[in-house]
């Protein structure tokens, strides 16, 4: 087989787990592989190190499939690997449909993402050596996984940087665009041929579920208790509003929860099933909003959820802009007919804003403009939050590391005047595993923040 010896001065990562090689780290290529042939990987001594696919076009020309010598990576190779995927996911994921089977290096197969979509996968193939064995990982997933449908994905921008082409369409069996999948209890329509990446992100599964515990708790902020009286001579437990009066609407103790970058409406339903009293679902895409509909309706949740088609940048800037203005109206010295609409229109605010945009950085030389998104966002959400409320966030740009993530959320505290408190601080769920010493995987930072008021403290 075809080796790459590597530099004696070289960082020793791939002793310590990581599956890349770059083209820097390369002393010299013997043997003469072809582009997406599997190579050994030495060190300098020439010991055997790993081996993997070598790509020369790519700054990453080695990627590593074996810690142990292989010959091929054939279908038998690739049904092993898929079989022990599906282990994974069945032990962590019980009760799903839907889920991300493969998970490129985090399952020892760099560059290949596999979606399970109930009875159809999606596919994305990133690297030219995933490519050139196209038909074998077909039909290692039709042996191990019995799909319906299997449909490519590969229409992404990464795959230019391995020289070739963005590619989709179907690659084996009956691959209906709409496939319908649950997760946590909840019925979800997925777009499979032009939804986001491959149609719905997994990562967030577990996160979505953690915000059952902010969802209700608020009707005695209305002054709604739980009473007990006794109609028709049976003795019961009821809510009773200030006024003495039963209260019949069933979601009386339910958050007002903002949804922004709403994509499929995914955080908008767990708050409906969790007991939201009112959910606004925002984001900038009409067709991103018509799926959030579709899915909402699907679920029976439309009589709580409005949507918003907006920038979720200038309607969060709107809002907070109408609640100081509301705030200068109630401090002023003269009376201030009330009647008239606030100038800057907005000023809404909710008990629980779910802040889940997309990246901001895909690149090293865009955090610093990142930051200042994030900074944005956070700032204008918390202030939308009522006191003792709730703000959930994320980030899944790689370059934004979990410190200044949340330095940056610290920053924004600081400048509006908000004290707050980590409740929850996740990462990406049990489909999407981490290889420890592979700091690419840890992209998804996900933190849930009690926001209190400095003036109330």
């Amino acid at each position: 087989m075809p080796s790459v010896i590597l530099e004696r001065s070289r960082k020793k990562r791939l002793e310590q787990g990581h599956p890349w090689v770059y083209k820097s780290e390369i002393a010299s290529v013997t043997g003469d592989p072809a582009p997406g042939d599997l190579v050994s990987v030495l060190n300098h001594q020439e010991r055997f190190l790993a081996a993997g696919y070598y790509n020369p076009q790519s700054q990453i020309t080695v990627r590593i499939v074996s810690h142990q010598p292989i010959e091929r990576m054939d279908e038998d190779f690739f049904a092993a690997r898929f079989e022990e995927c599906k282990r994974h996911r069945e032990r962590f994921i019980e009760g799903e449909n839907a889920y991300r089977l493969v998970y490129g290096e985090a399952d020892f197969l760099p560059g290949l993402i596999v979606d399970r979509f109930a009875d159809v996968l999606v596919v994305q193939l990133l690297t030219l050596g995933m490519d050139k064995r196209r038909d074998q990982i077909v039909g290692a997933l039709v042996r191990v996984m019995q799909p319906r449908g299997i449909y490519e994905r590969s229409d992404v921008s990464v795959r230019e940087l391995e020289g070739l082409e963005q590619r989709k369409g179907p690659l084996y069996g009956d691959c209906p665009r709409h496939v319908v999948v649950t997760e946590n209890g909840l019925s979800i329509k997925v777009d499979t041929w032009e939804g986001q990446k491959t149609g719905y992100f997994f990562d967030q599964r577990e996160n979505r579920a953690s915000i059952k515990p902010l969802m209700t708790g608020w009707g005695i902020r209305s002054g709604i208790s739980l009473q007990t009286i006794e109609e028709n001579g049976e003795t019961k437990t009821v809510p009773v509003n200030k006024s003495g009066k039963a209260v019949s609407f069933p979601y009386w103790d339910g958050a007002t929860v903002l949804e922004c970058f709403s994509h499929t409406g995914s955080f908008t339903l767990h708050a409906c099933k969790y007991g939201a009293k009112k959910v606004t679902c925002l984001d900038i895409s009409e067709h991103a909003i018509e799926s959030a509909r579709e899915n909402v309706e699907l679920n029976g949740f439309q009589d709580r959820v409005e949507f918003v088609v907006d920038d979720a940048f200038q309607y969060l800037r709107n809002q907070v802009k109408g609640v100081e203005e509301r705030q200068q109206r109630a401090q002023a010295d003269q009376k201030v007919d009330t009647s008239k609409p606030l100038t800057a229109g907005g000023g809404r605010t909710f008990d629980v804003v779910i802040l889940d945009p997309p990246a901001f950085a895909k690149t090293k030389s865009a955090v610093k403009g990142a930051c200042r998104g994030y900074k944005d966002i956070n700032l204008h959400g918390m202030k939308l939050v009522n006191e003792g409320g709730y703000l959930v966030t994320a980030s899944c740009s790689y370059h934004m590391r979990p410190d200044l993530f949340l330095e940056t959320i610290q920053e924004a505290a600081r400048d509006a005047g908000k004290v707050l408190r980590l409740v929850e601080w996740r990462a990406a769920g049990k489909d999407h595993p981490q290889i420890l010493g592979v700091d690419e995987g840890h992209y998804l930072k996900f933190a849930v923040f009690e926001v209190r008021s400095k003036t109330n403290l």
